[in-house]
């Protein structure tokens, strides 16, 4: 049995990116074709190997969500596939870049008074409260988190916070107060220990 011509493979195999959205079988064949490509392509600026394979899935996700739109005279498979992945790659820096750029800043100096940050200081590790209040922040609810991670992380004044959400000024000084309230009560070095936590009365509402 002779082997087919090299450019009749890539036209089937082409054909069939153009049909992966709605044909399972079309999907498998292109994935087993293109995957190590797309795996190279990622390992290359992406070091973490769980991070590549979420991010190669990732990749193939999205083909299936535009392969109507896929254009055998402009791109290969492989070369429409790493097209894909060079702005998945791209955006998973994005987000790991501001991740850490919230670890950084959000610590207790920004997000609590001075005077509970020095009783903070006093009783525990410095870098493992930044971490306990970063993970609170990230418990938020969305509004307060928002208003709270555009003052710390954005170094914003709360007019223009205001703009950014489209509330009043006023809404996004109680929303600031809130959220400060809250991580002071989640986190119990942040309360003083010869006296109980107060109630915020606003927050039950």
């Amino acid at each position: 049995m002779s082997t087919p011509p090299a450019t009749s493979v890539r036209a089937e195999l082409a054909d069939r990116c153009a049909r992966m959205g709605a044909d399972p079988d079309a999907l498998e064949a292109v994935y087993r074709a293109c995957v190590r490509d797309v795996e190279r392509f990622v390992a290359r600026r992406v070091r973490d190997p769980h991070d590549v394979a979420d991010l190669t899935a990732d990749v193939f996700v999205r083909a299936i969500g535009s392969a109507g739109g896929y254009d055998a005279a402009r791109a290969s498979p492989v070369a429409w596939l790493l097209g894909i992945a060079r702005h998945v790659v791209a955006g998973h820096h994005e987000t790991t870049a501001r991740r850490r750029r919230v670890e950084r800043r959000v610590d207790a100096r920004a997000l609590v008074d001075d005077d509970a940050y020095e009783r903070l200081a006093e009783q525990v590790d410095a870098a493992a409260s930044a971490r306990r209040l970063h993970g609170e922040l990230a418990a938020l609810p969305g509004p307060l988190r928002d208003v709270l991670e555009l003052v710390v992380v954005d170094d914003l004044p709360l007019v223009d916070v205001a703009q950014v959400l489209g509330i009043s000024a006023g809404a996004a000084r109680v929303r600031l107060h809130r959220a400060r309230g809250r991580l002071r009560r989640a986190v119990p070095p942040l309360a003083d220990p010869a006296q109980p936590a107060p109630t915020d009365r606003s927050q039950e509402a």
